[in-house]
C-alpha cells in the first residue's frame, strides 16, 4: 500500500489509457494504485466471444469483478457456475479462478484489484505491447512477475460447453 493518501477520482467513459486484453477485445484502465492511494487498481474490460483466461490465483491481491454485459461462466476453484450480466464475482488472494464470456457477443467486465496491484497493472500494459507469441504464451510468461499462478487451462478446455 502507498504512503500517498488517496484522492478522489472521475473517469469518465474513453478517459482511461486503451489496452489489448488478453482474452481479446480491450481493457480501459480506470484507476491505477498510484491514483488511489494504493486502494485499488481498476479496469473495464471487452472480452471476445468464447474467451478468457487460464485457471489462476493471485499471490497478494484480492479481485473483484461486476459482469456489465453479456453471457458469463465462473470458476472458483472446482465450482463453475453460471454468471449473467449484474454478477459480481469475489475471489479472495491465493483462490484458483477463471471466467469465460460465454455468449456469442463480446461481454464487458469491470474487474478491481484490492489492495491496487501494480503487477496487474504492469501485466496488462506489457501484454498489450507483446506483438509476438500467443495470447496463452504471452500470460504464462508474464504472470510470475504479476503475482499470479497459472494453474490451468482457460474454462473453454477444461469444462468445455
Amino acid at each position: 500500500m502507498s504512503d500517498r493518501t488517496a484522492s478522489s477520482l472521475v473517469v469518465r467513459p474513453g478517459q482511461g489509457e486503451a489496452l489489448r486484453n488478453p482474452v481479446g477485445g480491450s481493457i480501459e484502465v480506470k484507476a491505477l494504485g498510484e491514483q488511489t492511494g494504493g486502494a485499488l487498481s481498476a479496469f473495464q474490460t471487452e472480452a471476445a466471444p468464447g474467451e478468457g483466461p487460464p485457471l489462476h490465483a493471485h499471490d497478494d491481491t484480492h479481485e473483484a469483478i461486476y459482469f456489465l454485459e453479456g453471457t458469463f461462466r465462473v470458476r472458483l476453484e472446482d465450482d463453475v457456475q453460471e454468471a449473467p450480466a449484474g454478477t459480481f464475482f469475489f475471489v479472495p488472494k491465493d483462490v484458483p479462478h477463471t471466467w469465460q464470456n460465454s455468449g456469442d457477443t463480446p461481454g464487458r467486465l469491470l474487474v478491481l484489484f484490492s489492495p491496487a496491484s501494480v503487477g496487474m497493472e504492469q501485466f496488462f500494459q506489457q501484454f498489450a505491447a507483446t506483438t509476438t507469441g500467443s495470447g496463452a504464451e504471452t500470460f504464462a510468461e508474464l504472470a510470475p512477475a504479476a503475482g499470479m499462478r497459472v494453474l490451468g487451462p482457460p474454462l473453454a478446455v477444461s469444462h468445455p460447453i
